[in-house]
């Protein structure tokens, strides 16, 4: 089967280059072999599985002019399927490059051609969109140049020497585990990152009250970036350089964020930049101290050497600012630029408190900010000291402190884009409105629009032709950079008719943000969270034009859609054992977005001891998803001296000799407290209160438990590793111990 439908594809493929070579002939085709395949890489002094196209990462770098066609052959040497996507760019929807959505993914061993017209111009960049294969090395820049005809060149701008800066991150982890250990609320990254925000943390900042605050609104700590990493990249590198610039010299830098969940902020020792474009349309230009580059985003810079016989700092800090990545430009000694200082976490957290209500709704203030004019820039982001120095370095380590340059540091915003041309949509055309909602648990780590998922929801059916306005609110408190897939939006800025075209909208928490564009491609359009831990988790939609052609690559398309539904609502697997000097307890779990699936058990080494096991089936429901009903399975025994006690119900305890079933339900409670009812098929009642990972300090955690078996549970743990702790408890029933609890 698998045989013949490569088969097919290969004939498909032929037929369409025999079929579109007629009137290509006359065109410049531009050709690219593109090999994929794994490799190891030593970024952070471990060895990693990583994948690379022709032995590089990032991938080459693709350079087209408007006018050419793309002629780009993958060979995919993998082991698994891959595919590549074409970030920004116009194209047949074919050729976009999303598998079970515009092709099928290409297979192990197998060839797939790309081609397609290049009908635009400006920065662009491409990466796969097969699982998590973007955050290993499977992302490139991608230049489209203007003709030297185009009647919309700058001069003292598209004339300037260019340099492609891709920005990127790297970790040792694989990104699987990674995706499985965020919807298992797994504190290591923010351990490795010293951003845990535990009481002790509360007491020594002033700030217990509002560590409360947060934890009585059933909210987790900040997370600023999700994901830990072990290093950050420029051009594939932490540190890189070119020298052959000197004193008056501009450059223009075409920097896009391949990152697969990190926003950077971008600086320059030497001096403001001056912005001229952004997701590769131009803009007017606009100088600026720093900016912020949303994942997958794409910025044009200008910036100028000020001199000889230096090499300044282009210097991109991610959001958490736990590291950075430097590219130096000139010859000479290092000017750096100044460091960003540590995020307030607990002065956000405050903001955070202010902004959600206890039903876990945000106020209403939120629906008033857009344009990014509003966030935790304003608590979180404390201004750098204008008059810091800037320290000089050479290849000697000999450092020298000169003055700073006394400038102000614009940030950039939305708000200070502008096209240099009209983009008003046709005023004849139709209009359809639509409205979003970014919805997201923290908890469990699901994000979904208007609290669905993507294995949730139809395609959105739109008609080729009509402008199609999208109103979105951010009412999670994580930022979402939302991409849509061949098409370029207009981003209504109180910019008028020269409102920016974009196709990246960074919309920050509590925002309300509006975008048009015009049905001009047919075919099926991804449009999604392009964090790709958050699109994985379900944050997509489709937007797919009504009564549009057949898909060569597409046979079954039905099908295909079913699978790429399937693909962002998995089920995720976690397990615990904690082996203690009083028995063995443990647990493990299966969940998707709205299931979840759980066997606890504990041992006793004892026949007074026993064994106890509890089985649930459970489905979550509401927005914040802090219900949950199930049904159970319940079946313990303990040798006892047939005394039968009470519960405080007042009916007899059967908790040392039990094989029932139950129905019952969940519930979160403030402090994030779960509370448990149960009513099992002999009448039996039970209510539990149980929290596990009370934060005491970055790495110790408190947990108990009360029951109306009237059993009790009290216990430390102090996590060394991801998947390792120290830990003691007092159980009722078993007594105290001590052991280690491993997790996965």
């Amino acid at each position: 089967m698998g045989t013949k439908k490569s088969i097919y594809q290969k004939l498909l493929q032929v037929v369409f280059v025999l079929y579109s070579s007629a009137t290509l002939l006359s065109q410049n085709v531009v050709h690219y072999d593109l090999y994929i395949k794994d490799t190891i890489v030593n970024f952070s002094g471990s060895n990693k599985r990583a994948i690379a196209a022709n032995g590089q990462i990032p991938m080459p770098t693709l350079t087209f002019t408007e006018g050419d066609t793309a002629e780009i052959y993958v060979y995919n040497q993998l082991k698994e399927k891959t595919s590549l996507h074409w970030h920004g760019v116009f194209l047949p929807n074919e050729e976009d490059g999303v598998p079970y959505l515009t092709q099928m993914p290409i297979e192990p061993n197998e060839m797939h051609v790309y081609r397609f017209p290049i009908i635009q111009s400006g920065t662009h960049w491409y990466h796969s969109h097969s699982g998590f294969q973007e955050q290993i090395g499977m992302y490139g820049s991608l230049i489209l140049k203007k003709k030297e005809t185009d009647q919309s060149k700058r001069a003292g701008i598209d004339d300037l020497p260019e340099i492609p800066i891709i920005l990127s991150e790297w970790t040792d982890l694989n990104p699987n585990n990674i995706h499985r250990m965020l919807h298992n609320a797994n504190d290591w990254p923010a351990i490795k990152k010293g951003t845990t925000q535990s009481y002790w943390e509360a007491l020594q900042a002033n700030h217990i009250k509002t560590k409360f605050t947060n934890e009585w609104k059933r909210m987790l700590a900040m997370d600023v970036s999700d994901v830990y990493y072990n290093k950050f990249l420029i051009n594939g590198k932490n540190e890189s350089s070119v020298s052959e610039f000197k004193g008056g010299d501009k450059i223009r830098l075409r920097i896009s964020n391949a990152g697969a969940s990190s926003y950077f902020w971008l600086s320059y020792s030497g001096g403001m930049m001056t912005v001229v474009a952004n997701d590769g349309n131009d803009i007017e230009p606009v100088e600026v101290g720093r900016l912020i580059i949303g994942v997958s985003e794409t910025y044009d810079v200008i910036i100028s050497i000020p001199y000889d016989n230096t090499a300044f700092e282009l210097l991109a800090t991610p959001e958490d600012r736990t590291q950075s990545t430097s590219f130096y430009i000139g010859e000479g000694p290092i000017q750096l630029e100044r460091r960003m200082p540590k995020l307030m976490y607990f002065e956000g957290m405050d903001m955070m408190n202010e902004m959600m209500n206890m039903d876990g709704s945000m106020d209403d203030m939120g629906m008033q900010m857009s344009i990014q004019k509003m966030d935790m820039n304003m608590v979180m982001y404390p201004e750098v000291n204008e008059h810091l120095s800037i320290e000089m370095k050479d290849d000697n380590k000999n450092n020298q402190v000169l003055p700073s340059p006394d400038q102000k540091k614009i940030t950039l915003n939305y708000s200070m884009l502008k096209a240099t041309f009209p983009t008003t949509l046709p005023t004849e055309a139709p209009t359809r409105e639509l409205n979003f909602e970014l919805s997201g648990n923290m908890n469990r780590y699901v994000w979904s629009m208007d609290n669905k998922v993507l294995s949730e929801t139809d395609k959105i059916l739109i008609k080729k032709g009509e402008n199609v306005r999208i109103t979105l609110y951010n009412g999670s408190m994580m930022r979402h950079p939302m991409h849509l897939h061949g098409h370029d939006f207009r981003l209504l800025n109180g910019k008028g008719a020269y409102a920016p075209l974009k196709n990246v909208l960074d919309i920050m928490p509590m925002e309300t943000d509006t975008i048009e564009f015009n049905a001009n491609i047919e075919g099926d359009w991804f449009f999604h969270c392009h964090i790709l831990y958050h699109m994985m988790a379900g944050m997509n939609r489709v937007f797919s034009y009504e009564e549009q052609s057949s898909n060569p690559y597409l046979p079954n398309k039905n099908w295909a859609y079913k699978k790429l539904q399937r693909e962002s609502n998995k089920l995720h697997f976690m397990a615990e054992n904690d082996f203690a000097t009083n028995g063995n307890d443990g647990m493990i779990m299966l969940q998707n977005t709205r299931w979840s699936f759980g066997t606890e058990w504990r041992l006793g080494y004892h026949d007074e001891h026993g064994y106890e096991t509890e089985t649930h089936f459970g489905r979550y429901f509401g927005k914040n998803q802090w219900f949950m009903p199930f049904v159970g399975f319940d079946w313990r025994y303990r040798k006892t001296n047939d005394v039968f006690e009470e519960n405080l119900f007042g009916q007899i305890n059967t908790k040392d000799n039990r094989a029932v079933i139950s129905i019952g339900a969940e519930y979160v409670l403030p402090l994030l407290v779960r509370l448990k009812f149960e009513i099992y098929n002999d009448g039996i009642l039970r209510f539990q209160l149980m929290r596990e990972d009370i934060p005491i300090s970055q790495r110790l955690r408190f947990a108990f438990m009360v029951n109306t078996d009237k059993e009790y549970m009290t216990g430390f743990k102090y996590i060394v590793h991801r998947n390792f702790a120290i830990s003691s408890h007092y159980d009722s029933d078993m007594g105290i111990g001590v052991g280690v609890t491993f997790s996965y």
